[in-house]
């Protein structure tokens, strides 16, 4: 991997890194739902994903994942996170390698939004050993909408800035 490459690829994990800290201080009251967050880190592996490809999508969101931890101390939350952005990047690369005649970025980033949440709502579930928590499901998928909405809408913005400059030309 050339020099380059590297550098924004950092840079890009530590964007990531920022916005799930800054989403930490962000409130979701209307959602009514314990936990609920806009996913603006989300954004990161839809890009790198959609820029660089599925692997360095999977490195950058564990990366982002471990290194938000360190910086939070929030211990417990790595096993939510990593969970979900592991496997909402498997089903994003899926729909959008196999599927992104039907589907548009938009799209994608909603399949990512509702298996981050089925991931975590799963990893939940085992750590209470309880899978009563999936009654929140149907709420999550309906939120999973407009912050699917949201993250495909700058991602698709964002990835379209970053092809203009050829990053892929980097290799």
């Amino acid at each position: 991997m050339k020099t380059k490459r590297i550098i924004y690829l950092s840079l890009i994990t530590v964007i990531g890194i920022a916005l799930n800290i800054l989403e930490s201080f962000i409130p979701l009251p209307v959602s009514g739902i314990p936990g609920a967050k806009l996913g603006l880190a989300n954004i990161v592996n839809l890009v790198t994903m959609t820029v660089f490809g599925f692997k360095h999508a999977i490195i950058v969101g564990t990366l982002r994942c471990f290194m938000a931890t360190l910086v939070t101390g929030a211990v417990t939350g790595i096993f939510y996170s990593l969970s979900g952005s592991i496997f909402s990047t498997i089903i994003m690369w899926i729909v959008y390698k196999y599927f992104s005649e039907k589907f548009s970025l938009i799209g994608v980033s909603i399949f990512g939004a509702i298996s981050h949440n089925i991931a975590q709502l799963t990893v939940a579930s085992i750590m209470i050993n309880n899978f009563l928590i999936f009654t929140y499901l149907p709420f999550m998928m309906l939120m999973s909408l407009f912050t699917g909405y949201f993250v495909g809408l700058t991602g698709i913005y964002t990835s379209n800035h970053l092809k203009k400059i050829e990053i892929n030309a980097l290799e």
